[in-house]
């Protein structure tokens, strides 16, 4: 069967709103080249198609929407020093961010479950972000020597009050109360109502504006289920003056200093200084550079960016080294480049953001 799964829906008036359903459910869905390049064609087909008037992006299983990119193959292509694989696989998932940024018709993601990395990409692309009772988000890439990339300098930068550069550094994940408190998602609705919700939007009298029409459907169905997510803990926004605290100094040193030497029992907290107690010090200084010289581009730009460092980090060992100790071997020992985060070479972190080849794969974004 295919990874990827494609239905168009009719509606009552005889519009089509087509779905497009990850099918990788043993891998959590994890992103691949083959499902970007199954995607892609037929978002383009649909965005040029009048009869559809809206997409839905979801997945199949209850575990994940995305569980993240396809690390396997990235780390197969490092090990063989191929460096063809990483370059056209960012290039195309990062097109395909964009283009969900950028289209013309409402696009709902049903992110339920598990949402990481490659998924956040796809995720934050769409008009509509549903998240769900079950919805686990978050941007872990420290522990493997990467950064939060597929649109996550443009994302963690929108957040208020070094909120994103925080969770950027950490990883910690985000659930639903806190997904709609940073904006990262736009109505949550309970896991049971998906159906509910498709049904509800072929029932619709679509005319001109489909994005209003969505945006109605969802408002009401929230409202149906509201009392579920009105007690939800949101653990970031009650640790907003620790974040606030930790991110208000003038360098990534300080803020990794001032965030060890909280003293708390707090799991979250705990959480937090573990990863970053033990993450790549080359991520954590990357991380922050990432962000500050991304704070002002225009979304191309990022994406641009982005594709740069990506394929700069696939032909330097951190990344090998990060997925092998987390992933392959698993044994937890990862032997990063760099001790610390103060001796993490400032040439070695600028090399990261030149570009390797003469014209760029995403000029023409």
């Amino acid at each position: 069967m295919s990874c990827v799964l494609f239905t168009e829906h009719t509606t009552r008036d005889g519009q089509i709103i087509g779905e497009i359903r990850l099918n990788a459910e043993k891998s959590l869905n994890a992103l691949t080249l083959e499902m970007i390049d199954l995607i892609q064609p037929k978002l383009d087909a649909w965005r040029d198609d009048p009869n559809v008037v809206a997409v839905l992006l979801d997945s199949s299983g209850d575990k994940a929407f995305c569980a993240g990119g396809d690390i396997v193959n990235l780390y197969k292509s490092m090990v063989e020093g191929d460096t063809e694989f990483p370059d056209q696989f960012f290039s195309r998932e990062y097109r395909l961010d964009y283009a969900l940024h950028t289209y013309p018709k409402p696009v709902i993601c049903w992110a339920s479950g598990i949402v990481m990395g490659g998924g956040m990409g796809l995720m934050n692309g769409c008009s509509h972000r549903v998240v769900t009772e079950t919805t686990h988000l978050a941007m872990p890439e420290v522990t493997i020597g990467l950064y939060p990339d597929v649109g996550g300098s443009w994302f963690l930068n929108r957040m208020q009050c070094g909120t994103g550069l925080f969770l950027g550094l950490t990883g910690n994940p985000i659930n639903a109360a806190d997904a709609l408190h940073l904006g990262l998602a736009d109505r949550a609705l309970t896991t049971d109502m998906r159906d509910g919700m498709l049904e509800r939007l072929r029932d619709e009298e679509w005319g001109e504006d489909a994005g209003g029409v969505v945006s109605r459907v969802l408002r009401e169905l929230e409202e149906e289920c509201r009392a579920t997510f009105a007690d939800m803990p949101a653990p970031i926004r009650a640790h907003e003056d620790l974040i606030r605290e930790v991110t208000d100094h003038d360098s990534v040193e300080e803020m990794v200093e001032a965030l060890l030497a909280v003293e708390s029992d707090d799991k979250w907290v705990k959480r937090a200084q573990k990863a970053i107690g033990h993450g790549s010090p080359l991520s954590i200084k990357l991380i922050h550079e990432q962000l500050r010289r991304c704070r002002h581009l225009s979304l191309r730009e990022v994406f641009q960016q982005e594709l740069i460092v990506s394929v700069q980090c696939c032909r330097h060992r951190e990344l090998q080294e990060g997925v092998r100790a987390l992933l392959i071997d698993k044994d937890g020992q990862p032997n990063w480049t760099f001790d610390s985060v103060e001796e993490v070479d400032p040439d070695f972190l600028n090399g990261l953001f030149e570009a390797p080849w003469p014209k760029h794969p995403l000029a023409d974004l």
